[in-house]
Order: C-alpha cells, then sequence, then structure tokens
C-alpha cells in the first residue's frame, strides 16, 4: 500500500514537500519551560532542511499560565492546531480532590481525547512523512502511539527527560502508568531520541533487547537567533564591587535541593567572607518561592539571597548576559540529564559555577567545553571552597568562558538538522501503511 504522504501518492512532477506531525504540550503561549523551546525551535529550523511541521499542541486552558510573547517566534509558515485538553487538577477537581484515574499517566491524558481526533483529521489534510512526539507529558505520547498504530506513519518518540527512573515517580501508580507507557513506547516507535549520553545508555540498557539502531542522541541547544539583539553591558564588578550571580528557572526541591548551598553561605557571611556588599544571588523563577524563602530564612541569607518573579524570554536571556556569573543546581539523582538552560548559560558566555555531581552528563557537557569551576551540589565545604575560588576568578577575569567554536555545536539549528536527517531516513523506509 502508499504509504499516506508518500512518494506514491504525489502527483507526477511536484515538489516533494516532507511533512512531520509535531505533537508537544510545551509551545507558545504556555509560560514557564525551558522545554517549550526544543519544539519551538525544531518547527522554526526544520524547513530550512527541508520538512515542514504541522504541531497539534493542546488548547491554552491547559496551561497554569499563558504568555503571549514568544506566539510570535512561531514561523508562519508552521501551521499550528490545537485540540482539546484540560488539567485535571484545575478542571476537574471538587472539593478540593480529583480521582486519581483521571489523571494517569499525567494530569492532562483528557488530551489525548481531542488529540487523537484531531491528529487523524491532520493526517488525512497533510498526508506526513512522519509522527513526533515530545515528553515530559507522557500523554503526548500516548498520542503519538495511538496515531502511529491508527496508521502506520513512522514515529519518533523524543525523550526530554527519562520516563522511569528507580525513584521515579515516587507515587506507585503513577510509576506503573509512566512504566507502561514508557514500554508501549519502546516497543512502537520507530525511533527514541535523547538528549544526554547517560540517559541514552540507560534505555540501551534497560531495553537491551531492543536494536540499538532505534536509540539516538540530540542534545537540546540554544537559539542564536535569540541572542543577536542582546548587548552586554559594562562590567559590573568594576562598576559596583559586587558579584551578581543567577540561577535562572525552576528550584525543584530534591533534583535541585539548594540547602547546602544555603548552608555555605550562611557559614561565608557569618565569617565575612561575603556580604551583601561583595555578594548577590538572584533566583529567578524558582517556582517553589514559599519553599526557599523558608530556607533563606532558616539560615539568615536574605541580604544576598533575593528571589525573582518570572519574565519573558527574552528577558531571560538578556539577564544571563548581562549577571557576572551564573549559577547551575542539579543534584546526584539527575547524573544523566543536562538542565536545558545550560545551552543558554554557554552562549551567554557568562563564567558558570555548577553546583552539580562531578561524575554526571551536566559536568561533563562542561568540561567538554572548557568549564572547570565545579562542585558537588551536597557538600557544604566543597560549595565554600568553589564559590569563594569562582568569585576570585571572576574579580580577576580568569573565570573559564567556553569559545564560540564549541558553542556553535550546540545551537538548536544544529539539532534540527541532526533531526531532519532521522526524519529523511524514516521517510524513506518501507512499511505497511493504512489507504485513507
Amino acid at each position: 500500500m502508499a504509504r499516506p504522504g508518500g512518494r506514491a501518492d504525489r502527483k507526477p512532477g511536484a515538489v516533494m514537500v516532507k511533512r512531520v506531525l509535531m505533537i508537544a504540550y510545551h509551545f507558545p503561549p504556555m509560560h514557564g519551560s525551558s522545554g517549550m523551546q526544543r519544539t519551538l525551535r525544531f518547527a522554526r529550523y526544520l524547513p530550512d532542511h527541508g520538512w515542514e511541521p504541522i504541531v497539534l499542541a493542546p488548547s491554552p486552558r491547559a496551561y497554569q499560565q499563558t504568555d503571549s510573547g514568544q506566539l510570535t517566534d512561531i514561523p508562519g509558515q508552521v501551521r499550528v492546531y490545537r485540540s482539546f485538553a484540560l488539567d485535571t487538577a484545575r478542571h476537574l477537581t471538587l472539593m478540593g480532590r480529583y480521582p486519581r484515574v483521571l489523571a494517569l499517566p499525567d494530569r492532562w491524558i483528557s488530551w489525548w481525547l481531542g488529540a487523537v481526533p484531531m491528529g487523524w483529521y491532520l493526517i488525512k489534510k497533510y498526508r506526513p512523512d512522519v509522527i513526533w512526539s515530545t515528553y515530559p507529558i507522557a500523554t503526548a505520547h500516548l498520542i503519538g502511539l495511538s496515531l502511529h498504530r491508527l496508521t502506520g506513519i513512522p514515529w519518533v518518540a523524543d525523550f526530554r527527560d527519562p520516563m522511569v527512573q528507580p525513584d521515579y515517580p515516587p507515587n506507585p501508580s503513577i510509576y506503573r502508568a509512566y512504566e507502561r507507557v514508557e514500554n508501549k513506547t519502546i516497543e512502537y516507535c520507530s525511533r527514541a531520541v535523547f538528549t544526554t549520553p547517560g540517559t541514552l545508555k540507560d534505555y540501551q540498557t534497560r531495553f537491551s533487547h531492543v536494536p540499538a539502531a532505534r536509540f539516538h542522541l540530540i542534545e537540546n541547544g540554544y537559539d542564536e537567533f535569540s541572542f543577536t539583539s542582546i548587548v552586554r553591558p559594562m562590567d559590573q564588578v568594576a562598576r559596583t564591587g559586587r558579584i551578581t550571580l543567577l540561577h535562572s528557572g525552576i528550584i525543584y526541591p530534591s533534583e535541585r535541593d539548594p540547602t547546602c548551598l544555603f548552608s555555605a553561605l550562611s557559614v561565608l557571611l557569618k565569617r565575612n567572607v561575603v556580604s551583601a556588599d561583595s555578594l548577590h544571588i538572584i533566583l529567578r523563577a524558582s517556582h517553589h518561592e514559599a519553599y526557599l524563602q523558608s530556607l533563606i530564612n532558616r539560615f539568615e541569607i536574605g541580604t544576598i539571597v533575593s528571589l525573582a518573579p518570572p519574565v519573558s524570554y527574552n528577558e531571560a536571556l538578556a539577564e544571563m548576559v548581562a549577571v557576572d556569573g551564573l549559577l547551575i543546581l542539579q543534584a546526584a539523582n539527575c547524573n544523566n540529564q543536562i538542565p536545558a538552560k545550560l545551552y543558554e548559560y554557554l552562549r551567554a558566555q557568562r563564567p558558570i559555577l555548577a553546583l552539580t555531581d562531578p561524575t554526571g552528563d551536566t559536568a561533563e557537557k562542561l568540561r567538554s567545553v572548557g568549564i572547570d569551576t565545579i562542585a558537588p551540589l551536597d557538600s557544604e565545604k566543597a560549595i565554600m571552597e568553589g564559590l569563594s575560588q569562582f568569585m576570585t576568578l571572576i574579580r580577576e577575569n580568569r573565570a573559564p568562558i567556553a569559545p564560540m567554536d564549541k558553542i556553535l555545536s550546540n545551537s538548536r539549528e544544529a539539532g534540527a538538522k541532526d533531526l531532519s536527517r532521522l526524519l529523511s531516513i524514516l521517510g524513506e523506509e518501507p512499511a505497511g501503511y493504512i489507504e485513507f
């Protein structure tokens, strides 16, 4: 049978248009997720490599917060369709409670009800060559699985994070639901894509019965276009004498626990190694402000640590470029992950202090571009020593910064080129497809 969208069903002499149906929960106008950038930038750059994206996202009502700021970043030629979706915790709660079954595998399972019919319509209308879905919203992979099994169209499952780990998800019923989705995804997908070498290796080990060729690595990255209008201000240390460090993005109480950092700061403050005149740490858009403020109060470090509200994506990038240094927090239980913002940190070309396990993927990524200012997140003593040395390096203008030739290989455009190659391979693979 001819594949929908394949060469056999296109008119002789017509210009070949290769299409990919992209299923993504995180997409503008959602606010507050760096993971949105992966799909958004793939959609922006895939047309440069011969692929036309058709994006299937949920209704904006599914998002807890929206922001129209990045809607203008969606290229005009990219078609975006939105289907019915609710957030169980916000829309289906009665007296503060909701049935667990309405939130398995996640709170957006209702998106499946709207997205599968919409996806079927889009497949009939546009005849895509490949289906692509992206996690960490597990329902996205359920939608991709359903459309793949209905149509036989090759399916790429993108994992921005591992789905199941020994201690995650902590809730047993959610764990079992994730495990079922993960097993079905790896069984039926044509290719599984991961963002870090550690996660790729972990999946190859856990699914050793699956051919190794099914697993691919496409790292996250930064968008060069977003940095073109940003101008770095004059050296703040020389102007004010105070070093400003920034952590931009979510601080998870477990995966990015700042307790040892705050404890180290408390000791340094009491010893007069740092003061409000010498150090200011900004925690921007942490999403756990109440918890963090309680820790700040407990360790009495409010004179040097401040919480800051979310800002637009472009404002966040400009702030990264403007500060004296950038902070990464990543616990050892995330050794197979790299925070997406790390790539933007690298492009900002500011000194980076990484509080993370030296044996994890985040530390290895930094060392690969020449950055060795790293200390374990769970060691107060190591943080005290590392932070003091980092501040000295900044003042002496000796803090390591990644060179542009190494940074360029981590652009979103480079990642889109890698994805286009993978899509092209799948677009040529024969399979039994349903005729419409």
